[in-house]
């Protein structure tokens, strides 16, 4: 089997300025971006799909991604790939102190082991170690330092929400914030009745950071739930398709009605199979 030198080799070759591949030549960190977001993406999809048949695959692209990045810093002369796989090392080893004792990769583990909210604690209190040192200036360090801006909007959101906790900046329960859900929702609907475009914009951002808020408080991840129901929601409208095709009639045709009397029936067909 082919081992992570051959890929690093192969990335090499796609990117000989004589010999290689036209496409990967023209690439830059910027232009691989948004494969990357994807590839991310697709070994979600995988997982929670339980298609792990095809998850190496999908890791293997993901990977791919690293090693790309890390050939254009190669050849800019900033960093190796050894230096990417050394510095992730060394910070999970700093990170789990009672696991590697004195910083020792292969050496036995602490037989008393920490409890599993003080292995968490600690785990805070070292990321929040690594902010003060990579703060241009002290007096500027925030908390909510290295959450990545990049990061899909629901799930930056759970993250500034879930720093801010830290400090008491939280409601104590989830019934609050239900409370927090109808007041942000009035102020949607009193935007829209004086039909002010970005009010309305600017309340319903206010809304949606509130649900997931909500969302937090009750344990449930908002961008893994959401997909979960873009999912029901296309399984859903490909069955009202099916069944117009079927009938030989043409959705553009068909009233309100009758597309939701189908999504009704779609309901009913899903409540019937098996963990649906």
């Amino acid at each position: 089997m082919y081992q992570l030198d051959d890929l690093l080799h192969l990335m090499a070759r796609l990117r000989d300025p004589q010999h290689g591949c036209p496409w990967d030549l023209k690439q830059d960190y910027a232009s691989i971006v948004p494969y990357t977001i994807e590839e991310a993406y697709e070994v979600a999809d995988a997982i929670e799909r339980g298609d792990f048949e095809h998850l190496p695959g999908e890791l293997g692209d993901l990977l791919f991604q690293v090693v790309y990045y890390s050939q254009l810093a190669r050849e800019e002369g900033r960093f190796e790939f050894a230096q990417v796989v050394d510095g992730i090392t060394r910070k999970l080893i700093r990170r789990h102190p009672h696991v590697f004792v004195d910083g020792d990769l292969y050496g036995a583990p602490d037989a008393a082991r920490l409890e599993e909210a003080a292995v968490k604690q600690r785990w805070e209190e070292l990321k929040a170690e690594e902010r003060a040192e990579k703060a241009a200036a002290p007096e500027q360090l925030s908390l909510l330092d290295d959450v990545p801006h990049a990061l899909p909007a629901l799930s930056r959101a759970a993250k500034l929400q879930k720093r801010a906790a830290q400090v008491g900046f939280d409601w104590p329960e989830a019934l609050p914030v239900v409370d927090k859900v109808r007041e942000e929702l009035d102020e949607v609907l009193e935007a829209m009745s004086e039909n002010d475009p970005q009010a309305i914009a600017e309340e319903i951002g206010d809304l949606l950071f509130v649900v997931t808020n909500l969302a937090r408080h009750l344990k449930v991840d908002p961008e893994t739930a959401l997909r979960s129901a873009n999912g029901k929601f296309e399984r859903r409208f490909r069955f009202i398709e099916q069944t117009l095709r079927a009938a030989g009639q043409a959705i553009e045709n068909c009233s309100l009605e009758q597309l939701d009397a189908l999504w009704g029936e779609a309901k009913k067909q899903e409540k019937r199979l098996p963990g649906c």
